[in-house]
């Protein structure tokens, strides 16, 4: 990759520099209009003996030019590192967290919630190549991380997430899929994958129809199931109570595998229900497998080397260069009548 400017768009500045020419073309008009009006030749050469239109017009040019240098240098000019250290291949792969609090349910040890967690961090480490990004869901959907290589920073996202990240409770499948298909480019339609980890206790009407249109776009949806069929109870992870209905009764929530595996299959994606973290990895990246992978520039890796301090060097110093020198010549004919009075004062 060669020199590229990061700001482009600090080019128009340059657009001013010919509105400078044109008050100045009129300036210069104006005063010769002035001295016209004057009348007597003599009188005028009198009144400006020490003025210099050469200096005038240098002075002008320092500081068209200076400008100029400084809107190159907020374009901040530069040049990327080798770019063998930086191009990866990989997929973009969006991770669906549900955060409800059925995910508190003990039927998996510490808690659904948790293990979700575990698995999301070893999937991540075994894909350091794919640009990761999170969306957490329960009543409502939200686009907690966007695509990234930055998996540190993933891991933090994720090692957070909490029921009480979201206000609304419920599992709403299908804004999780559209907030996922969000988080791609819309332009591409290939390496593209979503992986939806949900105990999918709410049954959600329009998730199967948002699976076809994602399917449509060449997204592929990998689904988690968390929790067991049989159900078990919520507990509360500060009081370790479990949850109670309006009658007093321990609510009891339960995977619904149906829903996730229809998803899946509408996607030509997976399903696999979480038991051991390993294992459903393995399955998901076997899955993801047979997408293509796609090479990229990863910039936020780059090391870039910045020129922008020569142009804004250059911007200062034509400032001082201008502050220094005079408009009039009077400085110099004033050492010049100096020299003569010494001269004559030696005679």
């Amino acid at each position: 990759m060669g020199y590229q400017f990061e700001y482009n768009f600090y080019f128009w500045l340059l657009l001013a520099i010919p509105v400078f020419v044109l008050f100045f073309v009129l300036l210069l008009r104006w005063k010769k209009k002035t001295i016209t009006r004057i009348g007597d030749p003599r009188l005028v050469k009198d009144l400006i003996k020490d003025y210099s239109p050469k200096l005038f017009k240098t002075k002008f040019t320092l500081l068209s030019i200076a400008f100029a240098a400084g809107a190159i240098a907020m374009t901040n000019l530069r040049k990327p590192g080798d770019a063998d250290s930086i191009v990866r291949k990989g997929i973009d792969v969006v991770v669906a967290l549900d955060v409800s609090k059925s995910m508190y349910a003990v039927d998996l040890q510490p808690n659904r919630l948790d293990r979700a967690k575990q698995m999301i961090v070893k999937l991540m480490e075994a894909m350091p190549d794919d640009r990761i990004g999170l969306v957490l869901f329960a009543g409502r959907a939200y686009l907690q991380m966007p695509l990234t290589t930055d998996h540190g920073a993933a891991k933090l996202f994720v090692t957070s997430a909490s029921p009480d990240a979201i206000a609304n409770q419920g599992t709403v499948i299908a804004d999780a899929l559209q907030m996922s298909a969000n988080a791609f480019n819309a332009k591409e339609r290939r390496f593209k994958s979503v992986v939806l980890i949900s105990d999918g206790e709410d049954f959600d009407m329009n998730a199967l129809e948002k699976a076809d249109e994602l399917a449509a776009q060449g997204v592929m949806v990998n689904t988690v199931g968390v929790g067991s069929p049989e159900g078990a109870k919520i507990a509360d992870p500060v009081s370790g109570e479990n949850k109670k209905d309006a009658l007093g009764n321990d609510v009891i929530t339960k995977l619904n595998e149906s829903e996730l595996q229809e998803i899946a299959h509408k996607t030509n994606g997976t399903y696999v229900r979480l038991i051991n973290s390993a294992d459903a990895v393995s399955a998901i990246l076997k899955q993801l497998s047979q997408i293509d992978r796609k090479a990229y520039g990863d910039l936020s890796l780059m090391n870039f080397t910045t020129y922008y301090y020569w142009f804004a060097g250059l911007m200062f110093l034509l400032l001082i260069i201008e502050n220094f020198i005079p408009d009039k010549k009077k400085m110099v004919g004033g050492l010049a009548g100096m020299n003569v009075h010494k001269a004559g004062q030696k005679k």
